[in-house]
């Protein structure tokens, strides 16, 4: 599937350090959309990753889904029900496990400016961070696999990253 198929409002899921942000940005610029990182809505700025209130979350969350032209990047599935009402295309990243720790271990000690971060955070390494991604994520993985053959949008789901690059290729992206 092309990217102009995915329409004007598109939802980016999958596991941690998928690569969600940086496909998402590159959407956004070569689309002209605006991009809204779910991170950066669901943690206060300036934190080490703390949580906004539940509320204030889902009002910000809700907010964001009202525009006409926009590529949202991010799980939080709580939420995910009313994204997928407005959304017009959807893409599941489902990267390897190991390719994710790879990305998490680069991201924390190399990528000061990376894409997605949280306003005024330092990303570093957390016990809790590689447990989510080497354990939890696995059930992650499964329970989206089965969610998108129940999405009627549509919709592309890349498993390696030699398919996200052939994603970026043929639809002429450039990182």
């Amino acid at each position: 599937m092309m990217l102009d198929e995915l329409g004007t409002r598109i939802c980016i899921m999958g596991p941690s350090n998928s690569g969600k942000s940086t496909l998402a940005e590159v959407i956004a610029q070569a689309k002209g959309l605006e991009i809204v990182h779910l991170d950066q809505l669901h943690h206060l700025p300036n934190t080490d990753w703390i949580p906004r209130p539940p509320d204030e979350f889902a009002a910000l969350h809700d907010a964001a889904i009202i525009g006409e032209r926009w590529v949202i990047e991010g799980n939080y599935s709580r939420l995910l029900p009313q994204r997928l009402a407005r959304a017009t295309g959807f893409i599941l990243l489902d990267v390897p496990t190991s390719t994710s720790l790879y990305r998490y271990f680069r991201r924390c000690w190399f990528e000061r400016d990376r894409r997605g971060a949280l306003e005024g955070g330092r990303d570093s390494v957390k016990w809790d961070m590689i447990r989510h991604i080497a354990v939890a994520t696995r059930a992650n993985r499964s329970r989206y696999r089965d969610m998108i053959d129940g999405i009627s949008l549509p919709k592309v789901q890349i498993n390696s990253t030699k398919a996200l690059a052939a994603f970026y290729r043929s639809n002429g992206l450039k990182r």
